[in-house]
């Protein structure tokens, strides 16, 4: 009889002991009250991980870390910056690592976008200033190798959707926007020459806001460097005056006659490099230009983003009145 009695308290102190430690893995740590983050580097052993989470406040004994990891021996924890903003369970962190759900900000640069509009949204999101991305955009080292005449990074800086930690730098950023650019571009297939078509893109990325009429303002730009016509590019004045630092949202007749060389008010062919970061569809327009002999286009008044063309002079000149005179019908 004893040895049942010392049977039964085994068993229920292995019960205890079983419901302790389940209660102790699936309870959320409710004296967690601030958003933490943990940096789990590549190589960190579970024991290392329980250990930080216990000192960041994450979890209460790192112990029952060590525990989830033995009730799933099988499971890969994932390395990364891990961010913590509510109380959770042991096995809910523990998954949360075996997963990978790393945190990390999302930064969206839509096609057409220039190094100035990149360096906003990162400040933004409060990854590094803007001053700090400027300057690292400015210098072309990443792809002199591809594009030796590039004045800056503008033009490769490819329009995707690119995830940023804490501790990504301005070079890593722009390091990811050229080797996306390179990807695509390789994925093109093509032998042209990459200085002028990636300027030339730029320019109609900005001015083509319909993808169909995108192969045709090519046509024209193409058109007109062929015959040494001056492009007369209004995002190329206001590229010049962003550069100035003297941009205000509105283009001034002082802009028009800046002698910057990429004002193409006052240039003929094309600027010294690309004046925003083109999309696939902008690259392949100047690859495969429709074949017109517009000479000039002038946006319709309807709000569409579309444009009227022409192919001489008297003929553009009848679709500005038109412009004027819709825009003037106006409330």
């Amino acid at each position: 009889m004893k040895i049942f009695s010392w049977l039964a308290v085994a068993l229920l102190f292995v019960i205890a002991v079983v419901i302790y430690v389940g209660v102790n893995l699936n309870t959320r740590y409710i004296a967690f009250n601030q958003e933490v983050f943990v940096d789990v580097p590549r190589g960190t052993s579970a024991r290392q991980i329980a250990a930080m989470l216990q000192n960041a406040g994450v979890i209460e004994h790192s112990w029952t870390f060590a525990v989830a990891r033995a009730l799933r021996r099988g499971a890969a924890l994932q390395a990364g910056e891990y961010r913590f903003t509510q109380a959770a369970s042991v096995l809910e962190v523990f998954d949360r690592i075996r997963h990978g759900d790393v945190f990390y900000y999302e930064l969206v640069v839509p096609e057409g976008k220039n190094m100035f509009d990149i360096a906003a949204a990162v400040q933004k999101i409060d990854v590094f200033s803007a001053e700090r991305f400027l300057d690292a955009a400015r210098r072309p080292d990443l792809i002199r190798d591809i594009d030796p005449e590039a004045p800056t990074l503008e033009g490769y800086l490819f329009p995707s959707t690119y995830r940023l930690n804490r501790t990504t730098t301005p070079d890593q950023l722009c390091l990811m926007m050229t080797g996306k650019f390179r990807e695509v571009w390789r994925s093109l297939g093509t032998s042209a020459p990459i200085h002028r078509t990636i300027t030339l893109a730029s320019l109609v990325e900005k001015e083509g806001k319909l993808p169909a009429e995108r192969p045709v303002i090519a046509s024209v730009f193409e058109r007109r460097l062929g015959i040494g016509m001056k492009l007369d590019c209004d995002p190329t004045t206001i590229y010049a005056a962003l550069l100035a630092g003297s941009y205000n949202g509105a283009i001034h007749k002082s802009d028009l006659a800046s002698d910057d060389p990429y004002n193409t008010y006052q240039h003929a062919g094309l600027p010294p490099g690309p004046i925003a970061n083109p999309g696939v569809a902008s690259i392949d327009a100047v690859l495969h230009p429709a074949g017109t002999d517009y000479l000039y286009f002038v946006a319709r008044a309807d709000g569409s983003g579309g444009h009227n063309f022409a192919s001489d002079l008297a003929s553009q000149e009848a679709n500005i009145a038109k412009y004027r005179k819709a825009l003037a019908r106006r409330p």
